[in-house]
């Protein structure tokens, strides 16, 4: 990931709020606002938009938004209005999360639980890139049966939370 892309990611997904950009609660602000904010021209923004390996930044028009990811704290987006912007998924089909060993008690004790972001990322797959983070040791397979999934732009799927007993299986990655 560009330098630039890391940038535009980090402002509208965590630092918005304390820089000062207008945002609004489904994570939208003005590209020439976030432009300025960063210094960038509009060709570095739209390369950065273009190459960001996790398809992290959406554009449309005059407006830019980290398509999931967020902070909670500090930042103007509401999970109501984000699941709002998203599609709401039905999965037939157990999903995945990846985490490591040593968070593997707290899981068993309380679940899943966003933190301090909005949302639990979850994978479609046990061999997908996507809301899989680079060091993963051990893969949990959701039900999603009883949770309000969502499918963000870029193909992350989210929940608010995984309570214990819909974690049904514990895969270790080789």
């Amino acid at each position: 990931m560009s330098r630039d892309s890391r940038a535009i990611s980090r402002l509208l997904r965590h630092t918005a709020g304390e820089r000062g950009l207008t945002m609004s609660a489904d994570g939208w602000a003005s590209i020439s606002d976030v432009i300025k904010l960063l210094d960038l021209t509009e060709d570095r923004l739209e390369q950065a938009v273009r190459d960001n390996d996790k398809q992290r930044l959406q554009a449309d028009g005059e407006r830019i938004r980290a398509c999931q990811g967020h902070s909670l704290q500090g930042m103007p987006v509401t999970r109501e209005a984000l699941e709002n912007s998203w599609e709401r998924v039905y999965p037939q089909h157990l999903l995945w999360h990846g985490t490591n060993r040593a968070a593997l008690p707290a899981i068993e004790r309380e679940g899943l639980h966003a933190g301090r972001r909005t949302h639990v990322h979850l994978a479609p797959s046990k061999d997908s890139h996507l809301g899989r983070r680079t060091r993963v040791e051990v893969l949990l397979g959701v039900d999603s049966g009883n949770l309000a999934v969502f499918r963000a732009p870029n193909g992350v799927l989210l929940t608010r939370e995984v309570p214990v007993d819909a974690i049904v299986k514990v895969d270790a990655v080789h």
